[in-house]
């Protein structure tokens, strides 16, 4: 039923085609041959006469035998990816089918996709309805059972494009309407062959989707009967399934025609001239009869069909014929492509592809990829590739491209017939029936070529491509992409992968599993699989019992663990096999993706069961225990404690440390190099120098792990550990501790930090330093001893984040840590020096350990160097090592070889044997001055070493050290903050004698240091760090110079090869347009023509005009600019002018051209380049007006664009320009520009921060021109929002996000006008706005955000509510509500408003079911005040009456009745003859009177509860005090002594028992409304079965909201009704569901639920709880429910009916239809034309009534007779339909043949609808109609 429309057209007669008339194209114009390419020299004969050699152009042809091209003037070319086009029709063959594309092969080795929706229309239909259904459609069929592979397909192409990795890639479609696009219903012929789609299955066939607008396409069962067996194997034909359909019969002009798919039809089908196939609609896949018009040597071309000319090229012809072609020689061929614009046509003569339908075969898997060492050239065809034969004697094609590895190697003569190659099979084209073969070397030695050439377990390399949330892309070859999934990233799961994997990054992965089939391939990068050396298991016949490999958990269960190995392997690793000790809880033991060491315990390969174990051979702890186990089997003990001191021997040298005994048990250790010192250079130091033997003091054991104890020397960690300043466990750990450390690992993404006991933390890169940090190896090495600061615990996974930062971790007292490294450091150098003293054998280290900082030795220069440093030698100094100078220390002294001299010792490296001296005066006569403990002086640095300095004091020489760092996290300092020899600072003495070290200790004092150098003396020569660049160009010079490079911004010219020159953007072109890239005009090696306008400073790169011979150390600025060449030279940049002065030369508001240099992420600006001299800055929120550009501001600002930008001023610092791409240059009231969301103030609105540093507020009213319940929920921080500037005053920004502001153009629907000032605010007015606060004084409401109204309690509610609190608890501050004005009072400000119903429309803001009463009336409060009247007049008159009451009680019974629950005034009632009249009567009226206004609807069962509370009837029983009154008080006490006579006794008498008779006769009333619990239960005691009274007596609960005695008698009513009571009991289930879908939550719901579907019919509870959840407007729920009482009452016709109803009303017109589709398969046959009837009337009336037609009429076509139907048809048309349609289905009931009986039922109908709604002439036609029918029927019984 999907297209009823379709299957049954109606109306009207489509009007013919005219016959197009096709015209005859001439030769030349289907010939591919117009072009002649004159390179072809190869093929002509030598013989050829020299006047032949010149050939002359083409020339078109103008008949069509006309002279033909010859073999030596043609060359037929191969399709290649360039020759293709959008629109180009091709015949392909499906290679490979995957989940969602089918991959085909195209002739002359291409390749295309097909991609799922591009399949058919109606498949695209069933897969967005799959996509919308979370189930999977039965009508939807996957690809693989659509396409199998060698099928041939026509398709079109859809697209060209480039794919990531630079690949060229075709789109296709097999869509019939891309295919045959170019017909039309009028050139549609008998026996023509078209490609379809089945569209949808009919009771009678198919209708096939053939692409031709206006023409339907049916293939009957019968014809696709043989089709179906031999390819669908007996199974219906699918949606979207491709066919091969020959047209049998064309009705109405080609609007229908009827198809065969029998194949033995379709491969013998052939193109006919009958057929009149144009140039237009010429498609591929026809099989034509052709004649051979040239034959050449890489094809033949062909004449078909009388005017159609193609060609065959090499790869096309037929290798099984022998003998070639010969002109004029009739062929069989395929068209294989058809090009829409040049209409060149394609041929095959490949007999497999002449025969359409049949499938094609495959090469199989295992020759692809082979590698042949003698592939034999066949022939050679110039421009297109070769053709070869392999060692199986098949052939095989390599492209051009692929017979060498470049352009350049390529050598013709290589592959001259019967040469022999090495070759790579790299596919297979089914198309051409031939291997495709690559002689690129790369590819020959390539691993692999596709997934089935890798293996599981496989180590291999790639290259990071993506980081996805999934986890990780791998490129592992150009084709093959890998991923490693998130818990495979590493050994653990990593919940941070991006700062350990960079994209680009080259990494090894070991392959877990390939699936060639769905080219998917699964990696690993966990680290202990990766250098796994133990046996890899990749199938279950690898496995070998007893073997140990590794393995990942996959699944902890509470039997064991599943563990899986490569492949897909798994095994079980049970309870008892996880440790040698009971584990519990294996999930608080074991982590999914933990890799473990695994034994085979056994193996059922045929099961595919393994069982393993982690307890391995000799473990004596659960997974193999901490301790190694010696030779013997005894496990090595821990000696050793954390923390011991002892003194070790060096026993050996390695490379990275020292193995060591500790004395005195003589046990050994290991002492690393980087333990040895806090100091990195003082540890490689003392490993240098320490030799076996010599003893090291004061060692510290840091672990003894497996009995292997590691030592350490750091003095940070010993006194840590002695001082208690260590933590020993986790627990231990709190926030704000600071610990000493050393550097373990460094890591792209931070540092971890180990701490003695063992603990680990990590420093992300954010918190190494209070710097930024690009690369944290650069700063940091392992083993560096620190101090971390714990930020962060984890207490669960025991882990914690540390920071290094030095404003974190140092301490307030820097000095005294700077002192405390310095003379540590000192303290191992004299340790040092006495090591090297004591050896004997070395010279070097003894005159080493001699030399002292400040010595003064006698030496004689023996090297003089060019850059002016001095080589000396003297009789202090021992042959190895080596005393210089620095050109600085010889302090202008001019020395010459041989020379004697004095000189200071400055510093001794001990490790490469060096000795620092200096010649300066003042160090050499430097005073040994009197000098005070931390006491401030200048000093001038002499040298500086990696970790200190030595500085000269200033007017004393004397020499002292400083250190270089602070603090051990000292290890980040700018270039401008490391120390510089001569460069003068402060420094404060923290010693005043020389007498330990040799040289003074101190450290930086306060301040800055100064970058100003010592000032030179006239005999120094500044020492040249840059090498100069000698020229003598000057300012205006003309120079000609070759383009080395060209960067975005500047382009380097090479000047007479030497001298190297730069050309700003900026300088090139006059008119720079506005996005261009100016660089880009020019080219690398192209010549240029410039004029100097300045240079660039060598050392600062600074830019600086040429205005002195100083300029030979500048690199020249160039100009190519036209107005510069022509000019004199004058307009350059003036000489001397500062950057300062030029840049304010710029004026706010300028207009400048800029160029794009770098988007900064960081600083969040655009940087520019103005000139070259000139840059700007752009701040992220002046870039664009545009939130989009924001988004991804580097994709849209280019490196290198020319922009026009709106000078804002300077930048702090006053070196930038400060720019702006919006026009913005200030923040004025009225203009619009972008903002970002800075902070959420709930209930306030957004501040948000604006350009130039300033920042806005925006109101809740100020967000949107619609308000909300939550204003705030779309705003996010950092979030993009366009801003209306509102104010400025008073230095705050208010701004507006409406769209009527920042977009006025767009004209918006503005519901909630914006409120400015009270003068916008009319009495009456309706307005929203949010509720502030509630008071005493009323409820106050925000109008705006400068106006609060106000609400009085009157006008809150109409419920009256006692306790104030009750009105927060429901009107939340915040919420919104509709408001309408009372009353404006503008001079104070004041706003009256009203919530109440009747004023705003809108329901009441407290909800009925709180049990509020109504707020009392006007008329209600006069009766309340004369009732209160009279009960006191009562009150005094029984207080005076007192005796007389009591002598009565004593003569009579005292009759005592319950008062009425309005009446609670405890006070008995006695009964007396003189009662007042009038104030009974009033209280009679009155009280019904209250009780009728107060009363609630009647009881609705799927809404809720409500109850009548009319209580009319018991009167008697609520006996008025005032009956008890005298009328004439005055007169009471002559009453009350009057003695009653025995007359008024009896009448007295009389009158109480006919009081007592009306109560009785109450009681016994059944029309009484009950008023009290009591009453409840005695009414359910005599009726217990009626569920009407178990109802009222919830209702009574319900009312006064006591929610849970509700349920009890709920409860109390289904135990005592009869259980043959059904529909009883079935009411109060309906009830009890109602009360908890109002008052409980959905759990108690449920459990009712599944209770009354236990104990009641099922069917009907469904029913009911989806009424309730449609009235209470639960959709969600309810259509839930709905498809649970599909799957569980799917043969109840009733159910189906619902669903559809509800669908209907909901909208889901489209899932309607689809559940009529899913009712026909689940209903039995005999319900199927009811279900649709019914579905057809619910379309009728809620959906489409189009459709509705439709459905009617295809179901009358198939029951003609069913009157029933038809006269359903006439009343829903009658109601919807025109009178035409009505009276054509009337005309068409009358002439059915049907029985007399019923044919006068419809004349009659149609005669009351012709009087009803016609005229006097159409009903007597009806009439005549009748009687027409009777003369008939009478003439046939006669005969």
């Amino acid at each position: 039923m999907a297209s009823l429309e379709e299957s049954f057209p109606r109306g009207g007669i489509q009007k013919k085609n005219k016959e197009i008339k096709v015209q005859k194209r001439s030769l030349e114009k289907d010939s591919l041959f117009d072009i002649y390419d004159d390179d072809d020299e190869e093929v002509k004969s030598k013989k050829k006469r020299k006047s032949k050699e010149d050939h002359e152009k083409p020339q078109k042809f103008k008949t069509e035998h006309k002279k033909s091209l010859s073999s030596d003037d043609t060359d037929l070319e191969i399709l290649r990816f360039k020759d293709l086009s959008v629109g180009l029709l091709l015949l392909g063959c499906v290679k490979e089918v995957r989940d969602f594309e089918v991959l085909v092969s195209l002739p002359d080795g291409l390749t295309g996709f097909v991609q799922v929706t591009n399949i058919s229309d109606a498949y695209t239909k069933l897969l967005n309805d799959q996509v919308d259904k979370e189930d999977a459609l039965e009508g939807l069929t996957a690809l693989p059972d659509l396409f199998p592979p060698g099928m041939l397909v026509r398709c079109a192409i859809s697209a060209l494009e480039k794919t990531v990795g630079g690949f060229n890639s075709v789109k296709l479609s097999v869509n019939p309407k891309d295919v045959n696009k170019a017909l039309n219903s009028a050139a549609l012929r008998a026996g023509m062959l078209l490609s379809g789609s089945v569209t949808s299955v009919e009771d009678h066939g198919y209708l096939i989707d053939i692409g031709v607008g206006g023409t339907k396409a049916f293939l009957p069962h019968k014809a696709a009967q043989n089709y179906v067996k031999m390819t669908s194997k007996g199974d219906d034909l699918k949606v979207g399934q491709y066919l091969n359909c020959l047209i049998e019969k064309v009705k109405d002009n080609g609007r229908i025609v009827q198809l065969s798919v029998n194949r033995a039809d379709v491969a013998t089908a052939i193109a006919t001239e009958d057929q009149k196939w144009t140039l237009n609609n010429l498609l591929p896949g026809l099989v034509v009869k052709a004649k051979v018009q040239k034959v050449f040597l890489n094809g033949i071309t062909v004449s078909f069909l009388s005017s159609f000319t193609g060609i065959v090229d090499f790869l096309h012809l037929d290798p099984n014929r022998s003998g070639g072609y010969q002109e004029e020689q009739m062929v069989k061929a395929c068209i294989v492509c058809v090009h829409p614009s040049s209409k060149n046509i394609r041929l095959t003569l490949r007999q497999s592809l002449l025969q359409p339908g049949n499938l094609i075969r495959q090469l199989t898997s295992n020759q692809i990829s082979r590698v042949v060492d003698q592939c034999t050239v066949k022939a050679y065809y110039k421009k297109m590739g070769a053709v070869f034969e392999l060692d199986d004697e098949s052939l095989a094609f390599a492209h051009i491209s692929h017979l060498s590895d470049s352009k350049q190697s390529f050598k013709p003569e290589e592959f001259k017939k019967g040469c022999t190659r090495t070759g790579r099979v790299v596919d297979f084209s089914p198309m051409d029936e031939i291997a495709l073969l690559s002689l690129r070397m790369h590819v020959i030695e390539a691993p692999f070529l596709r997934h089935q050439d890798i293996l599981p377990g496989q180590l291999i390399e790639g290259k990071v491509t993506a980081l996805k949330t999934f986890g990780m892309l791998v490129c592992v070859s150009d084709h093959l992409t890998g991923l490693v999934p998130s818990l495979h990233l590493a050994d653990v799961l990593l919940k941070q992968p991006e700062k350990k994997y960079r994209i680009g990054n080259q990494i090894p992965c070991r392959v877990l599993t390939v699936f060639p089939e769905v080219k998917k391939l699964i990696l690993t990068r966990k680290k202990t699989l990766i250098e796994s050396k133990l046996p890899i298991i990749a199938s279950y016949q690898d496995v070998k019992i007893g073997m140990t490999t590794h393995g990942f958990i996959t699944s902890i269960k509470d039997f064991g663990c599943i563990v899986q190995f490569y492949n897909n392997v798994r095994g079980l690793v049970p309870k008892h096999e996880l440790s040698t000790e009971p584990v519990p809880f294996p999930e608080k033991v074991f982590y999914e993706g933990q890799v473990m060491k695994v034994r085979v315990l056994n193996c059922d390969p045929g099961q595919e069961r393994m069982l393993l174990s982690f307890k391995l051979k000799g473990d004596a702890e659960p997974g193999g225990g901490e301790g190694e186990q010696s030779p013997q089997g005894k496990k090595k003990i821990s000696k050793y404690k954390t923390g011991m001191i002892a003194d070790v021997k060096v026993l050996k040298k390695t490379e990275d440390g020292l193995t060591v005994s500790v004395l005195p048990d003589e046990n050994q250790a290991f002492l690393p190099m980087m333990h040895l010192s806090d100091h990195i250079t003082n540890c490689k130091l003392l490993w240098h120098w320490l030799q076996e033997g010599d003893v090291i003091s004061r060692v510290m054991c840091l672990s003894d792990v497996k009995g292997l104890a590691i030592m350490c020397r750091k003095p940070s960690l010993i006194s840590a550990v002695e001082e208690g300043l260590v933590v020993k466990n986790f627990s231990e750990v709190h926030l704000g501790m600071l610990l000493s450390g050393f550097v373990k690992n460094i890591m792209s993404y931070g540092v971890f930090v180990e701490f003695p006991y063992g603990l680990f933390g990590l420093a992300p890169k954010s918190a190494m330093s209070d710097k930024f940090v690009t690369d944290p190896g650069e700063h940091f090495v392992v083993g560096q001893s620190v101090v971390a600061k714990v930020t962060n615990i984890d207490e669960e996974k025991k882990r914690m984040l540390l920071s290094l930062k030095m404003s974190e971790c140092a301490s307030e007292d820097r000095c005294t840590e700077s002192i405390s490294l310095l003379d540590h450091y000192f303290q191992e150098l004299q340790f040092l020096r006495s090591i090297m003293g004591s050896r004997d054998d070395s010279e070097v280290s003894l005159n080493l350990s001699r030399l002292l900082i400040g010595q003064k030795l006698k030496l004689t220069v023996q090297e003089v160097k060019d850059e002016g440093s001095v080589c000396f030698s003297g009789m202090q100094v021992t042959e190895g090592v080596s005393v210089t100078a620095s050109q600085y220390h010889l302090a202008g002294k001019k020395v010459v070889p041989g020379q004697s001299v004095t000189a200071v010792v400055l510093h001794i490296d001990a490790l490469k044997a060096e000795v620092h001296v200096s010649m300066r005066d003042e160090i050499l006569k430097r005073k040994n001055a009197t000098l005070d403990l931390n006491s401030t002086y200048q000093a001038v640095v002499q040298h500086v070493a990696e970790e200190v300095a030595v500085v000269s004091l200033v007017g004393t020489g004397q020499l002292t050290a400083i250190p270089v760092a602070s603090h051990l996290n000292d290890t980040f300092r700018f270039a401008s903050e490391k120390l510089r020899v001569r460069q003068m600072l402060s420094v404060t003495l923290k010693t005043s004698n020389v007498d330990q070290y040799g040289l003074l200790l101190g450290v930086q004092g306060p301040g800055k240091p100064r970058n100003n150098e010592r000032e030179r003396k006239k005999s120094e020569s500044g020492e040249r760090t840059f090498p100069t660049v000698k020229h003598s160009l000057c300012i205006g010079d003309i120079v000609t110079g070759t383009i080395k490079s060209v960067k975005p911004t500047t382009v380097i010219v090479s000047i007479k090869d030497k001298i190297i020159a730069f050309i700003h953007a900026s300088e090139i072109l006059e008119d720079v347009p506005i996005g261009s890239f100016p660089t880009s005009k020019l080219r690398v090696k192209q010549e240029v023509t410039a004029r100097v306008i300045g240079g660039r400073d060598v050392k600062t790169h600074r830019f600086l005009p040429i205005t002195h011979p100083g300029f030979i150390q500048t690199v020249p600025e160039l100009s190519i600019r036209s107005s510069e060449l022509e000019g004199d030279g004058s307009t350059t940049l003036t000489q001397g002018t500062q950057l300062a002065e030029r840049l304010k030369s710029y004026k706010a508001g300028q207009k400048v051209t800029c160029f794009v240099f770098k988007y900064n992420r960081i600083k969040k600006c655009l940087e520019v380049e103005v000139s070259p001299d000139v840059r700007g800055r752009i701040e992220y929120l002046l870039l664009s007006l545009n939130p989009k550009v924001l988004k991804h501001p580097e994709k849209h600002f280019k490196l290198g664009q020319a922009l026009s930008a709106t000078v804002i001023g300077l930048d702090a610092s006053e070196t930038l320009l400060c720019l702006s791409l919006t026009g913005i240059n200030s923040l004025v009231e009225g203009m619009i520009t972008l903002g970002s969301v800075k902070k959420v103030n709930l209930g306030f609105g957004l501040t948000v921060a604006l350009p130039f540093g300033r920042t806005g507020k925006a109101g809740l009213f100020d967000l949107s021109d619609s308000y909300s319940e939550t204003p705030l929920e779309n705003f996010n921080i950092g979030k993009i929002v366009r801003c209306f500037i509102l104010s400025t005053g008073d230095d705050k920004i208010h701004v507006s996000l409406r769209q009527s502001r920042t977009i006025p153009a767009s004209n918006p629907q503005v519901m909630d006008v914006e409120i400015t000032s009270i003068e916008d605010i009319k009495k009456g007015q309706l307005l929203r706005g949010y509720v502030k606060t509630i008071k005493k004084e009323g409820m106050f409401f925000r109008l705006s955000s400068s106006i609060v109204g106000r609400i009085q309690y009157q006008y809150l509610s109409k419920f009256f509510v006692q306790d104030l609190s009750a009105y927060s608890k429901n009107i939340p501050e915040g919420k919104l509500l509709s408001a309408k004005v009372l009353s404006v009072q503008k001079k104070k400000h004041h706003v009256e408003l009203s919530l109440l119903p009747e004023d705003t429309g809108k329901p009441d803001v407290l909800p009925k079911s709180l049990g509020f009463p109504l707020r009392k009336t006007e008329e209600q409060k006069e009766k309340e005040e004369l009732y209160k009247k009279l009960k006191e007049k009562r009150k005094r008159r029984n207080s005076e009456s007192e005796a007389e009451k009591k002598s009565i009680t004593v003569k009579k019974k005292r009759k005592t009745l319950v008062s009425r629950e309005e009446d609670d005034s405890g006070v008995e009632v006695f009964f007396r003859e003189e009662e007042e009249e009038e104030s009974e009567e009033d209280e009679r009226k009155s009280k019904p009177k209250k009780r009728k206004q107060d009363a609630a609807p009647r009881l609705q069962m799927t809404a809720g509860f409500t109850w009548d509370v009319n209580l009319n009837t018991l009167k008697v029983a609520q006996m008025e005090k005032g009956g008890e009154e005298s009328s004439d008080s005055d007169e009471e006490p002559q009453c009350k002594l009057k003695k009653k006579t025995k007359k008024e006794k009896e009448a007295e008498k009389q009158q109480a028992e006919k009081e007592l008779c009306k109560v009785e006769a109450t009681l016994m009333d059944s029309t009484c409304q009950p008023q009290t619990a009591d009453d409840f239960d005695r009414l359910v005691l005599s009726s217990p079965n009626s569920s009407i009274l178990w109802l009222q007596y919830m209702a009574f609960h319900l009312h006064a909201t006591e929610i849970e005695k509700a349920r009890a008698v709920a409860e109390r009513a289904l135990k005592t009704i009869s259980f043959r009571e059904e529909q009883e009991k079935l009411n109060v289930w309906v009830a009890l569901l109602n009360l908890e879908n109002m008052y409980g939550t959905e759990d108690t719901l449920m459990k009712v639920f599944e209770r009354a579907v236990q104990y009641s019919e099922p069917l009907k509870v469904f029913q009911q709880l989806t009424d309730i959840y449609t009235q209470s407007e639960k959709y969600k729920e309810a259509d839930g429910l709905y498809n649970t009482m599909l799957k569980r009452f799917r043969q109840e016709k009733s159910v189906w009916l619902k669903y559809a109803t509800f669908l209907f009303k909901q909208g889901q017109t489209e899932a309607a239809h689809r559940l009529l589709q899913r009712a026909l398969k689940c209903l039995p046959d005999k319900e199927h034309v009811d279900i649709i009837s019914k579905f057809a009337q619910l379309e009728f009336h809620l959906g489409d009534v189009e459709r509705a037609k439709a459905i009617f009429e295809s179901t009358l076509s198939s029951y003609p007779k069913r009157t029933d139907l038809w006269s359903i048809y006439i009343d829903m048309m009658i109601k919807h339909g025109s009178q035409k349609e009505v009276r054509d289905i009337f005309e068409r009931v009358i002439h059915l043949n049907l029985a007399a009986k019923r044919m006068k039922f419809f004349f009659k109908r149609y005669l009351e609808y012709e009087k009803k709604y016609g005229s006097p002439e159409t009903a007597q036609a009806v009439k005549e109609k009748a009687i027409e029918y009777v003369e008939s029927k009478s003439s046939l019984t006669e005969s």
